[in-house]
């Protein structure tokens, strides 16, 4: 049945095992947007209007942010800038493609939910009228699509998403720098992965792109099998980045596992927090629908600071 005909109550309840079985990687981005409909959320795919018009005296109601504090503190007066016609907006999907985002191999992998997630997020710009673009990582070199508006980029787009596979290496700094460098001018850059690797030097890149004027999100996808151990006695585990393997006794390492797992997400956290970067921790085992709504009402509140 298409999308346009379903009911927005079950496009919103779909479970991500329902989504995630659905071949047509177009058709799931499509149901999980139908469903974000029915929220009546504003989209975050808001355009900036970066070209100074001219200044007018402030009058009650004015968006604050647009004060020019600099002439007030010059004139004791306060005045607000205006700008020329907002522009649209580009932006960057960089997808983290490692081995650890093929975890679990059974159910929905995170890679698989990232890939959703993307798919939704490019069609949702895309019908509004913005560019997208798609940064990952294959064979150890970085492969992108620029941001561009249309139907058919967003179907290629589309295409490239649903063949990537999680293998090989990842190497975000890299990524999320040049993800921010194709955008021609101020842009969105979204980062979806488990952000496992690289976490000094990937946080340390992530403000640079901040500091170069980009607005970043940070979208960090944990299965609920990683949030505790979930093994008795001793079992192998096998780190799926580096393929060692470790002979543990899950009742003793569960406990230190677990504040390891809280401490690695506060750090995530707090440190977006302290960089100014939109964060939304994502377990995927939540409905793809309710996971971005939950996100796009994070991103309301982001806007009106």
């Amino acid at each position: 049945m298409p999308p346009a005909q379903s009911s927005p109550a079950i496009a919103s309840a779909l479970s991500a095992d329902v989504v995630a079985a659905i071949d047509d990687l177009e058709l799931a981005a499509r149901i999980v947007v139908e469903g974000l409909r029915t929220g009546g959320h504003r989209s975050p795919f808001h355009g900036y209007s970066t070209e100074f018009k001219q200044h007018r005296p402030y009058r009650a109601g004015d968006d604050l942010k647009y004060l020019d504090w600099k002439l007030y503190a010059r004139s004791d007066r306060l005045y607000t800038r205006q700008y020329l016609e907002t522009t649209n907006l580009s932006v960057m999907l960089v997808l983290d493609t490692s081995r650890s985002m093929a975890f679990p191999e059974a159910g929905v992998s995170k890679l698989r939910y990232g890939a959703i997630t993307a798919a939704a997020l490019a069609y949702l710009a895309s019908e509004q009228g913005n560019a997208v673009g798609l940064m990952t990582m294959s064979d150890d070199k970085l492969s992108y699509l620029p941001a561009r508006g249309g139907r058919p980029h967003l179907r290629s787009l589309l295409s490239r998403i649903d063949r990537l596979d999680a293998n090989g290496a990842w190497d975000p700094p890299r990524a999320i720098s040049r993800g921010a460098q194709l955008l021609q001018r101020r842009g969105l850059v979204i980062v979806i992965s488990d952000f496992y690797d690289a976490e000094d030097a990937t946080r340390r890149e992530i403000r640079h792109v901040v500091q170069r004027g980009h607005d970043v999100v940070m979208l960090q996808l944990i299965s609920r099998q990683e949030m505790s151990l979930s093994f008795a006695g001793q079992v192998e585990l096998e780190d799926l980045e580096s393929g060692q393997r470790r002979l543990v006794d899950a009742s003793i390492a569960n406990a230190r596992y677990r504040s390891a797992m809280t401490d690695f997400l506060d750090r995530c956290r707090t440190g977006a927090l302290r960089d100014g970067v939109d964060h939304t921790l994502i377990v995927t085992d939540t409905p793809p629908s309710i996971a971005l709504r939950e996100y796009l009402l994070r991103r309301a509140r982001h806007d009106e600071r």
